[in-house]
């Protein structure tokens, strides 16, 4: 499977963006430093290359808090590692760690 996010009906281009991330582990959309022009609704795209089918799900809205409670999401490390991970020699490893929080 793959994972795109659509905002506000573009697709988002995450290649040269440094604050934005899509796990292509598990489909989640990071953001890290959530800035006014990150309001609006995002869309999930999961796609099955060898069935050749993509499901897009429901929007969600992002909206900004202005009271400055940070609800859910305090400071803590988000990591998922396999107990153990192969490779072969001389290929490339991705391993996702993420610092979340404010």
């Amino acid at each position: 499977l793959s994972y795109t996010w659509i905002f506000n009906n573009s697709t988002l281009s995450l290649q040269e963006d440094s604050r934005r991330f899509v796990s292509q582990e598990t489909g989640n959309l990071y953001i890290a430093k959530v800035e006014p022009s990150d309001v609006g609704n995002y869309t999930c795209v999961v796609t099955n290359p060898k069935a050749g089918q993509s499901v897009r799900g429901p929007p969600t809205p992002l909206t900004l808090r202005t009271d400055g409670v940070m609800g859910e999401y305090e400071p803590k490390i988000e990591v998922r590692f396999p107990e153990a991970t192969y490779a072969e020699k001389g290929s490339s490893v991705k391993l996702e760690c993420f610092a979340l929080g404010k």
